[in-house]
């Protein structure tokens, strides 16, 4: 008997998603609950687990598809069992299903071999495109992402091995005759469409709608880190091997975020029709990089918790974006956003914020500079930090105030202790 697996309850508002990746193919056996397609929201992904134990006998949708909540999309034979080379059925619908959108078949050709290889794996369109860029075989590689599958930001790191280990090869290559180096057509250009993820369709809807609804400006400061670094340096493991976490700046900037919001409110607050939402609590959300674009899940009742608990927050999420196991509670609400930069190198930035928020925290990387301390010129470890608000409900003093108490928190430590 077949059992019909449908498209879960995606969460409040949520009345559709697109089909990311196969799981399953047809002719695979599944387990009850075991997961068998995975599905990209407006925010998350989302796996869809199999009703029953048996045999997947087909798919109703292919990589790529948008589907609603309720809508049938795969078939399973309860109680079955797999039949011989079912699963081969299986990777070429897949093969077939997620190739290049509107690009050159001939591409994917010379890594297929490598695909079957990878233990039957099935790669994501997002890691599949990263493999044939970069010319890695994904058996070779070591998956970090959940239950060992590869994640886009293994095969990059799997590339940047492979390149630096290669540079004497390439250099030798030099002397070799002309003829092999004829293999590759010289000049050819290549383009490849990809259809946007449903994800990155969101961001990009949200960020050009907060630009075009609030009145964004962008106000600056610089931070001396050197009490910051010298609290870490002395408590780092100490910290550790109390709380088992490491003492990152991140829970610094969150305190001190936690310390600016209370003495100005509005910073803390959004617009909503003709009215102003007020909140007597913190929930700090903080920008993650996950593989299929930026996520930004939710530190709640952040003013209330200590140091340990946030770093714990932040390494948990920054774990589970990486796994795509990231929930649709996790980004609800929040009241203000840090997004880091620094971690990617930026100097400074004017960040965007996360609509309905007023205003979002961007840090920056950390670099020793020449600056003024008691009429000597002095080296310095310096951020920039930059603070960007909604100039319709906060007025340009309150944004000011607001990074300036940021600024001295960071600074002189000690303030968050004792709520100065």
């Amino acid at each position: 008997m077949a059992s019909e697996v449908k498209v879960p309850t995606l969460g409040e508002s949520v009345t559709e998603a697109t089909i990311g990746e196969w799981l399953k193919q047809p002719g695979d056996a599944v387990a009850l609950d075991e997961p068998i397609a995975s599905l990209e929201t407006d925010k998350v992904a989302v796996e869809v687990p199999s009703p029953v134990a048996g045999v997947l006998s087909e798919h109703s949708a292919a990589v790529g598809d948008t589907v609603e909540v309720g809508a049938v999309i795969a078939l399973v034979e309860e109680g079955a069992a797999p039949a011989a080379g079912g699963s081969e059925a299986g990777r070429k619908q897949e093969e077939k299903s997620s190739g290049p959108v509107g690009g050159d078949r001939s591409e994917t050709a010379a890594p297929s071999s490598g695909d079957e290889s990878a233990g039957n794996q099935t790669l994501s369109p997002a890691v599949r495109r990263a493999v044939l860029e970069h010319g890695i075989d994904p058996s070779s590689v070591k998956g970090s992402g959940r239950d060992g599958r590869l994640t886009k930001e293994d095969v990059l790191e799997a590339a940047k091995s492979k390149g630096s280990g290669s540079q004497a090869a390439a250099q030798a290559s030099e002397t070799a005759p002309a003829a092999s180096a004829s293999a590759a057509p010289a000049g050819e250009r290549r383009e490849e469409r990809v259809k946007m993820t449903r994800m990155r369709q969101t961001i990009a809807r949200r960020l050009k709608s907060a630009q075009d609804e609030a009145a964004l400006l962008t106000t600056f400061n610089d931070c001396d880190m050197s009490a910051v670094i010298a609290t870490r340096e002395k408590y780092k493991d100490l910290f550790a091997k109390k709380h088992d976490i490491k003492l990152g700046f991140m829970g610094f900037f969150a305190k001190a975020a936690c310390l600016a919001l209370k003495d100005v409110p509005a910073a803390n607050a959004y617009i909503e029709g003709d009215e102003i939402v007020y909140h007597d609590y913190v929930d700090i959300s903080v920008a993650v990089s996950a593989p299929n674009g930026l996520v930004v899940p939710v530190i709640r009742n952040a003013d209330q918790k200590g140091f340990a608990q946030i770093e714990k927050d932040i390494a948990d999420f920054g774990k589970r974006a990486k796994e795509g196991t990231l929930t649709m509670d996790d980004m609800k609400g929040g009241t203000f956003t840090i997004s880091n930069g620094g971690v990617f190198g930026s100097l400074m930035s004017t960040p965007i914020i996360n609509p309905p928020q007023s205003a979002v925290l961007g840090l920056h990387r950390i670099e020793d500079r020449a600056v003024v301390v008691d009429g000597e010129i002095v080296i310095r470890p310096m951020m920039y930090i930059a603070l960007s608000y909604d100039h319709r409900l906060i007025d340009g003093r309150e944004a000011v105030t607001a990074l300036k108490i940021m600024k001295e928190a960071i600074e002189d430590p000690t303030r968050m202790l004792i709520d100065l």
